[in-house]
């Protein structure tokens, strides 16, 4: 619709020049220009919604490349965790943060030329609020993604054993765990508003310092598909880093980013798994709106092009 306005656009002021114009009051003009409207309201709605895009098998497709992307980061990011405590590394913090690093990025060159390389409930919402995807788009992709996440889930459970389950509760997403106490079980963690307020601020840290590079056109084509996967990668396995350093808390199990990989665990294993689960979904999707926010809030003439 837009092309088609500005071609009218350019024929209306050729002809204003020849002095020739439509009469306003003329019936037909006046028809013409209600249909119009009428035509552009659902047209402008669709390119929001994008309802279309729900039947589209293309879709479809692309979202099997998110699910099995999601799966395959559940599956080695627990992985990653279990062996560099069960091994016990000197400094398993510093080694998971680099190889979740590589693994996001591997998994994201792997994704990003099907689907996007999304693989992540947050950025498919980011994508959406900021106008890049549909809504509908991003409602398949996020479903999708929350399939993966369980599927990774139950592919760790059937290849530990019951003890590293019980452990390490299939590498949940925790905020405080239950440990034997001398008058009884004890509980131990980060408090519901530190968990939130990290979520949030990483999450944000995350859109803003590598994922935004990624939606801007313009640096995407710049940097390269590598350079910028890679650069989310390392984003990734820095927050990883901060967010199991900096609190040192046990019971916490760090920063989430990615409720997809906390829903299989909870869903399989239940239990005190659900407490304080919500944070893993709030924090990131107040951390998505405010990014839109920002990235709407800047004039274009302060934007480099």
């Amino acid at each position: 619709m837009a092309r088609d306005a500005g071609v009218v656009e350019d024929e209306e002021n050729t002809y204003i020049g020849n002095k020739v114009q439509p009469f306003a009051s003329t019936p037909q003009m006046e028809g013409q220009r209600t249909e119009g409207r009428r035509k552009q309201k659902p047209t402008k709605l669709n390119e929001i919604l994008g309802l279309k895009e729900i039947f589209s098998l293309k879709v479809w497709r692309a979202s099997i490349a998110e699910l099995l992307g999601t799966a395959v980061m559940v599956f080695a990011m627990d992985t990653i965790v279990i062996s560099s405590y069960q091994t016990e590394t000197k400094s398993p913090h510093l080694i998971i943060s680099v190889l979740v690093a590589i693994t996001v990025t591997i998994l994201l060159l792997a994704t990003f030329p099907i689907s996007g390389g999304h693989i992540n409930p947050i950025i498919s919402l980011a994508a959406a609020l900021t106008g890049l995807i549909s809504l509908s788009r991003a409602a398949v992709y996020i479903l999708a993604q929350c399939i993966g996440g369980i599927l990774g889930t139950l592919a760790l459970k059937a290849v530990v054993n019951s003890n590293i389950e019980q452990t390490f509760s299939l590498g949940a997403c925790t905020l405080t765990i239950i440990v034997p106490g001398h008058d009884g079980p004890l509980e131990i963690g980060l408090k519901t508003a530190q968990a939130l307020w990290l979520e949030i601020f990483c999450t944000f840290m995350l859109l803003f310092a590598s994922v935004g590079m990624a939606f801007d056109r313009r640096q995407a084509k710049a940097l390269g598909r590598i350079t910028v996967c890679t650069i989310i990668g390392i984003v990734v396995g820095l927050i990883v880093f901060i967010s199991t350093t900096v609190t040192a808390t046990k019971g916490y199990g760090g920063v989430a980013i990615n409720p997809a990989r906390c829903l299989g665990p909870a869903l399989i294993r239940g239990g005190h798994l659900w407490s304080g689960h919500w944070v893993f979904w709030v924090g990131p999707a107040i951390a998505c709106v405010a990014f839109a926010l920002y990235t709407k809030a800047i004039p274009h003439q302060l934007l480099h092009t």
